[in-house]
């Protein structure tokens, strides 16, 4: 493409076309090629309403539309050109609709602008990734479910500060996900209704004098609504940026499961068996068994939380309404997404292959005196006792039971009476860890019941 040309796509203001340099910094179409077809879709959109308001005739709008269906099949095939000097994925389009259809292609761009073109397109865009994103955790929440319900009654140790806790089942523990990735799934779909709104029409940034239908395109593109603020609709980033928001957290989310199983799975803990899928060896010690996908989708993660605290920057200090530097929100946003969808199927099929050491998680979950709280409980329900004396009581059990080396239930009814005369041997009825975790009968706890009544509630739900 000339200099000459590029100029046009500028209009007349310009005597000279951009230089190397400028052209470098000002080009995106490197990477917002990618909204192609919601370039394509909105001025489809577009060139309808025009034709329909009686803006443009009919017969303009059908060579529009079928110059437009022409680009897109090429890009679709890898047999369209790009170029630099035309900048952008819209100039890049215009000017090929130009080459096929001629003098009706100049009046695509009646009532628009770039400005709300390309708010237009990317809002489109995200909204797609919001909806990849939807069904990428569904996905998750639901592989999940499978291993809660089949290990319902699997009992681990639960822990805090990384310390053994209390018994849990493993269906708790793979529940108490479920939890997080679903207000994940809630966020996106929060976010999603609050974005569905139609920049096209605002134009540069005052609307037009031309007598638009705004609803016609917004219905078009399955938008609920058109902006309302010309000023605030070419502007307003909020949705990559709620959608980078709501990706960081359940990136965060992603993260935490995957230090987990790379815990986990080490030989130390033996808790899980990641499938050969999911694992690498190592170039040197034949033994190995890593579990990279875990920790790549744990590193992958900075990349999510860059790009959120990029826009942000990016946005901080604009006056309204549009600058340049809102060119920079599509890098960060396209990577982000990229990582997002990556991390989020990656984790689902870990969690799908994985199997749960059932003996492995048993013998932990009685390690580390993981009863005592049950022990506590029912020195408060049998004996009455403050929960305070029964905290006191308990420590000095555990402390004997840690100088034998053995742990609470392999005390004698004679060991425990002789820091409480009053125990019977009704306490070993609740230091067992099945009886422990079978009793945790409160709405949300790990008993086996309230799991499986949890599993359905989600199975219903999704």
């Amino acid at each position: 493409m000339t200099k000459d040309t590029s100029n046009q796509m500028w209009g007349g203001r310009f005597a000279a076309g951009p230089d190397a340099i400028m052209e470098a910094i000002n080009a995106s179409i490197g990477f917002d090629r990618r909204m192609a077809a919601q370039d394509i879709a909105g001025s489809r959109a577009h060139a309808a309403m025009l034709a329909k308001s009686g803006i443009i005739t009919d017969s303009d709008a059908e060579a529009i539309r079928e110059g437009l269906l022409t680009v897109l099949s090429e890009i679709e095939s890898g047999d369209f050109e790009f170029s630099t000097a035309l900048e952008d994925i819209h100039m890049n389009v215009e000017a090929r609709l130009k080459d096929l259809i001629g003098e009706p292609a100049g009046r695509l761009h009646t009532g628009r602008s770039r400005n709300d073109q390309v708010a237009t397109d990317f809002k489109l865009w995200v909204r797609d990734q919001m909806d990849a994103a939807i069904g990428g955790i569904e996905a998750l929440m639901r592989a999940l479910l499978s291993q809660a319900e089949a290990g319902a009654e699997w009992v681990m140790p639960g822990f805090t500060h990384l310390q053994t806790a209390q018994p849990v089942t493993w269906g708790h523990h793979m529940m108490a996900y479920v939890e997080m990735f679903a207000r994940d799934k809630s966020r996106f779909e929060d976010a999603r209704r609050r974005m569905n709104e139609s920049p096209l029409g605002a134009a540069a940034l005052a609307g037009t004098s031309f007598p638009i239908d705004r609803q016609m395109t917004a219905e078009a593109l399955g938008f609920d609504r058109p902006a309302a603020n010309s000023l605030d609709a070419v502007s307003d980033r909020d949705f990559a940026l709620e959608f980078l928001a709501a990706s960081s957290i359940c990136a965060m989310h992603l993260s935490r499961m995957a230090e987990e199983l790379v815990i986990w799975s080490s030989a130390q803990f033996r808790f899980v068996t990641l499938s050969d899928r999911f694992s690498t060896g190592s170039s040197i010690m034949p033994q190995k068994k890593n579990p990279d996908a875990a920790e790549l989708i744990r590193a992958k993660i900075g990349r999510i939380f860059g790009a959120n605290t990029a826009l942000l920057m990016v946005m901080k200090g604009l006056p309204l309404a549009y600058s340049k530097d809102m060119q920079e929100d599509k890098e960060q946003v396209f990577d982000a997404a990229d990582n997002l969808m990556l991390a989020l199927a990656a984790m689902e099929g870990m969690v799908k292959d994985m199997n749960a050491n059932r003996d492995s998680l048993e013998a932990a979950a009685g390690s580390g005196f993981s009863t005592a709280t049950d022990l506590a409980d029912w020195l408060v329900r049998a004996l009455n006792m403050p929960f305070r004396d029964a905290h006191h009581v308990t420590g000095s059990l555990v402390a004997m039971a840690e100088s034998r080396g053995c742990d609470l239930p392999d005390l004698s009814l004679e060991d425990l009476q002789s820091v409480h005369g009053d125990i019977t041997s009704e306490v070993f009825g609740v230091l067992g860890v099945h009886n422990s975790v079978a009793s945790r009968v409160s709405y949300g706890g790990t008993a086996p019941t309230q799991v499986r009544a949890q599993v359905a509630r989600w199975k219903d739900m999704l």
